[in-house]
């Protein structure tokens, strides 16, 4: 095996790690994708005999990849990063397809992924890296061209902001969620609004990512049940099915074959509090169900 084989074996042993740092940067599969493979250009560049730590320094090398990917999404003049709904990852009810699982290590639920769009470029680096994958300040701090105190304040501020939208589920959720998730479903195709009031938590916020460029955001139990009802009666033939998005609970309905909608909740003593829906034709329909519906 000559060098550059070796090398690329390396590369692979680390991929998913890498693949998963990007998305946690990017919330984007196709971003963190062109991330990890920019990383292996810069690898295949440099003189690997004289890395010490290969693991850190393509960690490293994807968290500068994706930094500039963040700021470069600003300087273009694209629309806000909180005006966005991560990809999801769409998995069955009953299990985690084994590709996703580095994916989705550490609970990444798509509420997670939202609050993370809405930090600065530096702050969700600094919190991604050290809080996710243990990097220490003082890398942190390189990539940034500041100081290692400076990065941990940027990664405080983000914990602070990730803690007050409460994106962390009950721990029993589990236990509970395919039972709410298919009340949600069956009021909603059955046009019964006392019934999906009753799995919505008062407070809950739903978000809508329908391609526009805003986030249509929608509040209060009374508020999403109509939203829900009317999707419902609109669409004549939409099948909903629970699913875990992002390993979180959550459904997706199909139509004529397609994704039409897939949605991530976060559950509260047995309500929903969050409802991120994926609307958005032209993401959907790079996503294809034949995998989904074929395991149902």
């Amino acid at each position: 095996m000559d060098e550059r084989d070796w090398l690329a074996q390396r590369f692979q042993e680390h991929r998913p790690r890498l693949r998963a740092v990007a998305y946690r940067m990017l919330g984007s599969t196709s971003e963190a994708d062109d991330a990890v493979q920019e990383a292996w250009i810069r690898l295949s560049r440099s003189n690997a005999t004289e890395i010490d730590n290969l693991q850190a320094w393509l960690v490293t090398a994807v968290g500068r990849v994706a930094l500039n990917m963040l700021r470069s999404r600003k300087t273009r003049g694209e629309e806000p990063l909180d005006a966005h709904l991560p990809d999801p990852i769409v998995d069955r009810a009953d299990g985690i397809d084994p590709e996703h699982e580095a994916l989705l290590a550490d609970s990444l639920g798509l509420a997670l992924l939202v609050v993370l769009e809405t930090l600065t470029p530096a702050e969700r680096l600094a919190y991604v890296l050290h809080d996710m994958f243990s990097v220490p300040f003082e890398e942190i701090g390189a990539i940034l061209e500041r100081s290692p105190e400076a990065a941990r304040q940027l990664a405080s501020r983000g914990r602070r902001r990730i803690r007050s939208a409460h994106t962390t589920p009950d721990a029993d959720a589990a236990a509970h969620q395919e039972e709410v998730v298919e009340a949600f479903l069956a009021a909603a195709r059955d046009g019964d609004f006392d019934a999906l009031v009753a799995v919505l938590d008062p407070d809950i916020v739903e978000r809508v990512d329908t391609g526009s460029g805003t986030i249509v955001e929608v509040r209060g139990a009374e508020n999403v049940a109509r939203s829900a009802m009317a999707a419902a009666s609109e669409r004549g033939g939409l099948v909903g099915r629970p699913a875990l998005i992002n390993g979180a609970p959550g459904w997706v309905s199909v139509l004529d074959g397609k994704f039409y909608a897939i949605a991530a909740l976060t559950l509260h003593n047995g309500r929903i509090t969050t409802m991120d829906i994926l609307l958005d034709p032209a993401r959907l329909a790079r996503l294809d169900p034949t995998d989904f519906e074929s395991r149902l």
